[in-house]
Parts: structure tokens; sequence; C-alpha cells
């Protein structure tokens, strides 16, 4: 009879303390924080990558739990798209509410920079919507040392700009967001996307981070196809191991601030150290904000023979080794 009652007692324990660990790792990531997370559910998520996106931005603790909580309760199913700002000192139970409710948040704003848009663009398409002073925002765009204590990757003597480290991404910004407000997110945004890994290779290749995301720039302008970036970034490379000059012509549009689809003679002939057509090797900061795949092109040239390459009228590109078959090529294209 002592050992069922015993053996009942465990079994009263263990269930009880079962217990006790699942209202845990279900309850508050912190119940004490004020801190508010914006989460972007998509249409169609399914309730694995819900539970995923959530425990990333901490504001779950155990996304099985999370899961097993939104089917006992039958939320698993009547979880709504939408932008969603959610506390961290609610349960699982609370946010399941929220994202079964569709109380989305609506006092933001959404924007998309494209990959490849110079700062002054940037500021242009956020200045429209209403969220920016234009003059304000280049102002600090041009004085990095506002940010540097947040970010120590701008205490690189050679950054004199944040052109090229406003990562181009689609925003979600709150309408009383100051211009700084918004610079940090997209900075706060590159340093995400600038990994210990792409640090490493950097060093490897003794470059600092001003120079490969001035590459990776110029990768953006010159290329439409993902296939060709890290062997454009392999051509960049090969001129600069012999010291030719790389003679991009996004480089001296950068210096017209438009983009001329052809160059004059006169205008590679302009006076900069931006003109690669005059200068050899990198300019001196980059030229617009690349996306992710062309710092990977930059940091991970494809190993190819080639000095030249012409643009095509699809887009893609024509390669060559020497010169003159660099001029067949240009030719060949001319004449389709």
């Amino acid at each position: 009879m002592k050992k069922v009652f015993i053996m009942c007692i465990l079994i009263v324990v263990i269930i009880a303390s079962g217990l006790v660990y699942f209202n845990i790792q279900t309850g508050p990531y912190d119940l004490s924080s004020e801190k508010q997370v914006l989460v972007d559910i998509k249409k169609g998520s399914s309730l694995n990558s819900v539970s995923e996106k959530l425990f990333k931005k901490k504001l779950i603790k155990n996304k099985l739990f999370f899961k097993i909580t939104a089917k006992v309760n039958n939320m698993d199913k009547g979880i709504k798209a939408g932008l969603y700002k959610i506390n961290q000192s609610h349960s699982n139970k609370e946010i399941l509410d929220i994202l079964n409710s569709g109380r989305v948040y609506k006092d933001l704003v959404k924007i998309t920079i494209p990959e490849g848009f110079e700062a002054h663009q940037i500021a242009d398409r956020i200045s429209k919507l209403g969220l920016v002073d234009k003059n304000k925002f280049m102002d600090l765009v041009n004085n990095p040392s506002e940010f540097s204590q947040s970010y120590t990757f701008l205490n690189e003597e050679d950054i004199l700009s944040l052109e090229g480290y406003l990562f181009p991404d689609t925003y979600f910004f709150d309408k009383n967001y100051s211009e700084k407000d918004i610079i940090n997110v997209m900075l706060k945004r590159f340093d995400q996307i600038y990994t210990d890994e792409y640090k490493n290779i950097q060093n490897e290749k003794n470059l600092t981070l001003n120079q490969v995301i001035s590459l990776a720039s110029i990768v953006e302008r010159e290329a439409r196809l993902d296939k060709e970036r890290s062997i454009i970034a392999g051509v960049f490379y090969n001129r600069m191991n012999i010291n030719m000059p790389l003679q991009s012509c996004a480089t001296v549009q950068y210096i017209l601030g438009e983009r001329k689809p052809n160059l004059s003679f006169e205008d590679i002939k302009i006076d900069s150290p931006y003109n690669t057509y005059k200068n050899s090797g990198l300019p001196p900061g980059p030229i617009a904000s690349p996306g992710k795949k062309s710092i990977e092109a930059a940091l991970y040239p494809k190993n190819v023979d080639y000095l030249y390459f012409v643009a095509k009228k699809d887009g893609s590109h024509s390669f060559s080794k020497n010169y003159n078959n660099h001029l067949k090529r240009k030719q060949e294209n001319e004449s389709e």
C-alpha cells in the first residue's frame, strides 16, 4: 500500500513539475520588459514559420510549446497576416490572441529601398512619404561620426560617408521616427547582414570594409543577372591585380548624378577620384547601396581569366580575356 501511495505522489509531483515547466515556457519571454517588437506575418504563413519568427524575435521561449498552445486553444488556423507590435511581456496565449484578432499595427509606413539606390535616391523616396527632411537626412549621411558609437564598423578611417551602408530592404518606419531613427534602422540592418564570416573573408583578402562595399556597389550597378555578379567581381579583381583601371561606367554616372546609358569621351575625362577610367583601383567609397548578393560577389569572386566585359541588349554580358576579343564582342552586340 505504501509503495502505491509513494508512486502516486511521484506521479503527481512529475505532472505538477511538468505543468509548471510548461507554464514557464509558454509564459512571457520577459515579464518585466516594456520592449515592443514588430512582427510581419506573411499571407499563408504556416504555424511552424510563425513560431520560428516569434522565437527569433525573442517573443517566445519554446517553439514546440507555442505550437501546442495554439492547437490546444484552436488558434492555429486563425492567425491573420499583417504587421503586429507585440510586447515581450506577453504570454504565448496573449500573442495568439493578437495574431488571431488581426489587430495589426497601422501607425507605420512601408517602404522598399531597391539594391543599387544612392543615398540621395533613398532620401528622395523617404521624403516623398513625408517621413524625413531630405536635407537633414543627407547631412546625417555625410556625417557618419553621428552613428559611430552605435556601429563600430563606422570607426574605420576610410569611411567618410554612409553611402553604401544604408542597407536596401523593405522597412516599416514609424511615422514619428526622426531622420536619425530611420538611418539607425538601416545601419542596424547592414550590421546584421555583414556577418563575422564576411569579416573574416575581408581580413583574409587584406581589405577594409569600405573597399569591400565600394567594390560591391560597383558590382551592384554593373550586374543585372545574379549569376554574373561573382564573374564581374572577378574581372575587377583581375584588373586591380595588374594595376589596370576598373573603367566602370557606373562610377562616372555617380559623378554625373545621372544614369546616362552611354557616356561621352568628355564624361570619362572628368577629374574626380571616383572616375575609374582615369584612376586605378577602387574609388574612395561606395557609389550606391549594394544588396547581399553583390556583397557576397565582392567577397567571393569567381576565379576567371577575363579582363573585359560588355553589356548585351538582354541585360547579360559578354566576357573577354583580351582587348581584341572585347572589341569583337562589342561590335557583335552593337550590330544585334
